[in-house]
């Protein structure tokens, strides 16, 4: 079991940046490969990036890639998502996710087994 709390969000002018940091609980935090995941109103919810266990891969849904970066500091079992050059587009809510069951990433949200209760992105024009 994990839990998990995001924080970091906020409002942003386009083209600026915000770093979004996620917590976990427990003490295998580096077996989880985590994911970042977002969802606007009236959308589904979308696989931004993914970061494996040990953080040595990552990866990137098409609407970020070359903007956004994943990283994480195990032994402070949090996870990170750095976002740059900020679109309105990108507003949603942003939600760190965790899976124990396989050591690639899954860029499906049903793959995951636990989630955060999200945290609100904004973005002006």
């Amino acid at each position: 079991q994990v839990q998990l709390v995001e924080s970091g969000g906020g409002l942003v002018q386009a083209g600026g940046s915000l770093r979004l940091s996620c917590a976990a609980s427990g003490r295998t935090f580096s077996r989880y490969t985590m994911g970042w995941f977002r969802q606007a109103p009236g959308k589904e919810r979308e696989f931004v990036a993914g970061i494996t266990g040990s953080g040595g891969d990552t990866a990137y849904g098409d609407s970020v890639r070359g903007r956004f970066a994943a990283s994480r500091d195990n032994a402070k079992n949090t996870v990170y998502l750095q976002m740059n050059s900020l679109k309105p587009e990108d507003t949603a809510v942003y939600y760190c996710a965790a899976n124990e069951m396989y050591s690639g990433i899954w860029t499906t949200a049903m793959r995951y087994n636990y989630w955060g209760q999200g945290t609100q992105v904004t973005v002006s024009s």
